[in-house]
């Protein structure tokens, strides 16, 4: 439960210490004294925004913490425990706000964003605003309640996650299939195009070879009258060759082959080159032996490289990149085959999520189901004590018209009254008066509240528009709440404020130069004359104190 809150520097608020109690705290004070204030600047602790203006004016930052008990709490010590937050002490939230607009959120002394204040804040603390008839009014709203009365809303959020992963697997598989026809044509052609490389089965160095092989035999004739010409002019030509002018050279020499230094060099190079010159010769009288001026295989040569040319231009590309583009088709079909893998894949998660689906949503519409009737009549009772005699509450839970898993669930829901005997049941929202709406909220309000995990339950003027005998009964459950927690009730009734366990009282303290707001906690008979003065004005008489002091009485008995 709330233990303690501390504000500095918030709106009209200078400085505020607040020692909070269990059961029902009263919170009352004049029109403008603040009583908002307080569980405003506790909201920014929750996790609500704010700006710069809710700072004191000469201020530089207003500072606001707020410290919990977690003892009973266990969801909120599991909670900090996940994120290593935990400590053996209260559990402290903090807010920050700068005069310059920029806020800094903390729990138990560690900076954190504001979405981890507002979760944890929902643990620990439930707030009904005096404005919360208006959410009410919204179809969300009634099947968050409910879901809360029945206790299933984990369930209720097992059943949202899923039909998120069943429209997620859904958009997937229609964006693989929206492209299927695509890829089918596609697959069509890249199959066609790896079938024509197959078939021409272009070996690695192929190319490089045909193209010189090509060009010797289409230069058959130049080329052998080139190496017989070369033969004559080293052996066979009479006129003088140049391995006998290599003989006779070496002859002429070899009489001075004792001879040292340069000329024995020479005559060893003579007789080097000799010897390759016949080597040469023997390789050219080869070539010339085995050299094949076939005409077929040269015919079958230029339609091979036909066949290479042909397909190479049909992809655009040089014919020496053919091999790459080979490997780059065949990369890019098993891709599409992947994808028609992906389709079969997500065809089949897409049935496993939407019997996942269909299992926990019949499994929450059945709690929905139980719980609505429970609710209804409870609701209903609420409204014949808050002086709607003869008032009817119903649920209506109706099959959702769309077949595809929606995150709500297999129905919809909404609150339906009958705020007078005899009147047909409608929408809560079509409920004409403002004060039927504001006691069949606060009907709804006590009864939802009653089965709240949150320990502390806050209620700003949710009196608003009640009175008389129907203010007393509103106390009356309230302090009744009070009894198994914690409620910190704003109010202007007497009947509600005389039904409280601990009294508050906010008022401003005017100075010459400034105005501040101030809370004091009321002893018996301080509390007897606020109430008298709630009841009759600012001077109190005999009356009305005495009036006070039976109201305080009767509530204590």
């Amino acid at each position: 439960m709330l233990v303690h809150l501390s504000v500095h520097n918030y709106a009209i608020v200078e400085h505020l210490d607040l020692e909070l109690d269990a059961g029902m705290s009263v919170i009352s004070g004049e029109t403008g004294a603040g009583k908002s204030i307080m569980l405003d600047a506790l909201g920014l602790c929750l996790g609500d925004r704010a700006d710069s203006g809710v700072v004191r004016p000469g201020a530089d930052k207003a500072d606001i913490l707020a410290s919990f008990d977690i003892t009973d709490i266990p969801e909120a010590r599991a909670w900090l425990a996940e994120r290593d937050l935990d400590n053996d002490g209260p559990c402290i939230l903090r807010r920050v706000i700068t005069a310059e607009g920029r806020s800094r959120g903390y729990i138990n002394g560690s900076p954190c964003p504001q979405g981890d204040l507002k979760a944890l804040g929902e643990l620990l603390i439930d707030i009904h605003s005096q404005h919360e008839h208006q959410s009410l009014l919204k179809p969300d709203t009634h099947r968050r309640l409910l879901d809360e009365y029945a206790g299933s809303q984990e369930l209720a959020r097992q059943v949202q996650l899923a039909a998120q992963r069943w429209k997620q697997t859904r958009s997937e598989l229609e964006r693989v299939s929206s492209i299927g026809d695509e890829q089918r044509a596609r697959h069509q052609l890249l199959s066609y195009q790896l079938e024509e490389l197959d078939n021409l089965a272009l070996g690695e160095d192929e190319l490089q070879q045909l193209e010189q092989e090509h060009k010797n035999l289409t230069n058959a004739e130049s080329l052998l009258s080139a190496c017989r010409l070369v033969l004559d002019q080293c052996s066979e030509s009479d006129a003088g060759n140049v391995l006998s002018a290599l003989t006779n050279s070496l002859n002429r020499l070899s009489a001075f082959q004792g001879q040292p230094g340069a000329l024995s060099e020479a005559i060893n190079l003579l007789a080097s080159a000799q010897i390759q010159v016949e080597e040469a010769m023997g390789e050219l009288n080869r070539f010339i032996d085995h050299f094949d001026a076939d005409p077929e295989r040269l015919q079958q040569m230029e339609e091979r490289l036909d066949a290479i040319y042909t397909l190479a231009r049909k992809h655009r590309i040089q014919p020496s990149e053919l091999g790459a583009m080979q490997q780059q088709l065949f990369d890019e079909l098993e891709s599409l085959n992947a994808d028609d893998q992906a389709a079969e894949r997500l065809s089949e998660e897409l049935d496993a999520y939407g019997r996942h689906y269909q299992d926990k949503a019949s499994e929450l519409s059945t709690l929905r189901g139980q719980a609505a009737e429970r609710l209804a009549a409870a609701v209903q009772q609420e409204m014949q004590l808050l002086g709607m005699p003869g008032g009817r509450f119903s649920i209506e839970l109706r099959a959702n018209p769309n077949p595809e898993p929606q995150p709500n669930g297999l129905e919809q829901l909404e609150f339906l009254v009958s705020a007078n005997p005899g009147q047909p049941l409608k929408p809560l929202a079509k409920v004409a008066s403002g004060g039927e709406l504001s006691r069949i909220s606060l009907a709804i309000q006590v009864i939802t509240a009653q089965t709240s995990r949150v320990p502390t339950l806050v209620f700003d003027e949710v009196d608003v528009g009640i009175g008389g005998p129907t203010a007393e009964v509103v106390g009356q459950l309230l302090r009744r709440l009070g009894e198994r927690g914690q409620v910190l009730t704003v109010t202007h009734l007497p009947q509600v404020a005389a039904q409280g366990h601990q009294h508050l009282f906010v008022h401003k303290i005017r100075e010459q130069d400034s105005t501040r707001t101030a809370v004091s906690k009321l002893e018996t008979a301080q509390r007897v004359e606020e109430i008298a003065r709630m009841l009759g004005g600012v001077d109190l008489t005999e009356e009305s104190l005495a009036h006070a002091r039976k109201m305080v009485s009767s509530a204590q008995a």
